[in-house]
């Protein structure tokens, strides 16, 4: 394999589980939207006591406070799947990133991940630290919050 093939294939896998990790957080949303909606429902009983229906008003906020998270992890993941994630050489939506020792993938944010025993983190097109190095290339310096940093390379 050439090392451009290498590279090709370790950002596959990056971008593969950064898809896996969001489908993940999309069914945990989904899953306690579900559970919550069907708490919220009232049986076909005819009377309800004050309890019934105070459980059933707590379990329907609780499912409304899901739906949000929901809707976002759907926003991300038509993200993901409309970035263009092939090599890159600046950094730019799609690239894997890394300075100051750790790893970025530039498309939205995430929790930490693992891939082959290294971490790498998903950041916005719109946070400030991507918006200070965005267009440079590896051997590159930036300033982020008065700290200078290298771009140490750029996938």
């Amino acid at each position: 394999m050439t090392t451009e093939q290498d590279r090709a294939a370790r950002k596959k896998a990056i971008i593969d589980r950064l898809m896996s990790l969001e489908a993940q957080e999309l069914a945990t949303a989904q899953a306690h939207y579900d559970a919550f909606l069907k708490d919220a429902q009232l049986d076909d009983r005819e009377g309800h006591d004050k309890d019934d229906i105070a459980a059933s008003r707590e379990n329907a906020d609780l499912a409304a406070a899901f739906d949000a998270p929901v809707h976002a992890h759907h926003a991300k993941i038509d993200v993901i799947e409309n970035t263009d994630f092939s090599l890159a050489d600046r950094v730019r939506p799609g690239a894997v990133i890394k300075f100051n020792n750790r790893r970025f993938v530039v498309c939205v944010s995430t929790t930490r991940f693992e891939v082959d025993g290294k971490t790498y983190m998903g950041i916005s097109t719109q946070s400030p630290i991507y918006l200070a190095m965005a267009g440079l290339q590896k051997g590159d310096v930036f300033t982020h919050n008065g700290t200078e940093f290298e771009v140490q390379d750029v996938l």
